[in-house]
């Protein structure tokens, strides 16, 4: 049987391991401090942590568990990494450059079963979830690729939006976003985090519920049931109603400001009609919502579907604003690259079969 990696226990569940087996907590910071802030990849490397508690690790844990199969890097910056994991399956990472920091979006899953009609991540689906573990060694490793380069640079941002549903995957994400918000490791801020969903109704309430403190984005991308419905499959289970009822309920529970993810697609949603309508369902939620705006990544499998025309995203950007919604547009990365979500992977795994 292959040991599970270390990367997947919380500081808690660490400490409290290693209580059971005789060791002090002091033993267990040891250990943190040495995978998250010396980003030590071999225990036999951990100088602070005592060699009794090295070898029992040893016994009992792996480090790392995925390899590097893949690296593209853009001229802007942007590096998207395609991972092997320890089964053979492949996985997308991608860091970008913001003037305000340095983001990895990180995936979840496997492929992705939510069947989005525009997405090339639900191009393979779903084999299986991904754990906690292999979730926080995504961020090891391009935390890594950084220290490579000898800048001083570190990941201040994630965003859980690569392959896969978040919420599908609800334990192992959550477990995740506690490892790598905890102070004495990564320390990377709750506030800097955000996770994105297709729209899980109950499991946005029980985000709410939660104590994670991370920001929520909401993937809506049409205003209207029909239109949601062609564009998404999720939305014949999960109507827009009940969604605007859970993200009520987000927003009356945390007081927190949250994103809906609004992709245009030439002729499809990118309309004034559209744009009209959007701003009307936003407006009972007006000063906490903002709507993202995204330009469309082309993907050769889902050719209905074009980016849309510069002066459509304006005219539509400009409606939004005129009806006094909270509107953005996001800037675009690794345009150069595999862009889309999920691009790289299913290119590979076409040239392999």
């Amino acid at each position: 049987m292959n040991k599970p990696s270390i990367y997947g226990l919380t500081i808690e569940q660490l400490t409290a391991w290693l209580a059971e087996r005789g060791h002090k907590k002091f033993r267990a910071t040891a250990v943190w401090e040495s995978l998250y802030r010396k980003r030590i990849t071999d225990f036999d490397r951990m100088e602070e942590v005592h060699p009794t508690c090295v070898d029992l690790l040893k016994e009992h844990f792996v480090i790392g568990t995925m390899e590097e199969h893949v690296k593209q890097e853009s001229v802007d910056g942007t590096v998207k990494f395609l991972f092997r994991l320890s089964d053979g399956n492949l996985i997308e990472t991608v860091l970008m450059r913001h003037k305000f920091g340095l983001s990895v979006c990180v995936t979840t899953q496997v492929g992705c079963n939510i069947g989005c009609s525009f997405c090339a991540s639900g191009l393979l689906a779903k084999s299986r979830d991904l754990t906690a573990a292999e979730i926080v060694e995504q961020i090891a490793n391009v935390q890594l690729h950084l220290d490579a380069a000898g800048k001083g640079e570190r990941v201040s941002h994630i965003v859980v939006m690569g392959i896969g549903e978040p919420f599908d995957n609800y334990k192992h994400m959550s477990d995740f976003i506690r490892i790598v918000k905890d102070h004495k490791g990564l320390a990377i801020g709750a506030r800097h985090i955000t996770v994105s969903t297709s729209g899980l109704a109950g499991k946005i309430r029980e985000f709410a519920d939660g104590d994670l403190g991370v920001n929520l984005a909401v993937s809506l991308h049409a205003p209207n049931n029909e239109l949601r419905t062609r564009i998404m499959k999720i939305n014949k289970a999960i109507p827009i109603e009940k969604l605007m009822d859970a993200i009520d309920y987000y927003l009356e529970k945390t007081r927190r400001r949250m994103t809906m993810e609004y992709i245009l697609l030439k002729d499809v949603n990118d309309g004034t009609e559209q744009a009209l309508e959007l701003a009307e369902l936003m407006k009972p939620r007006k000063g906490l919502v903002n709507v993202n705006l995204i330009p469309y990544n082309p993907v050769d499998e889902h050719s209905q579907y074009q980016r849309s025309e510069q002066d459509s995203i304006r005219a539509f950007y400009d409606v939004m604003k005129k009806q006094g919604i909270s509107v953005s547009v996001r800037l675009e990365h690794g345009a150069d690259i595999d862009a889309a979500c999920g691009q790289l992977r299913s290119k590979q795994m076409k040239a392999a079969n």
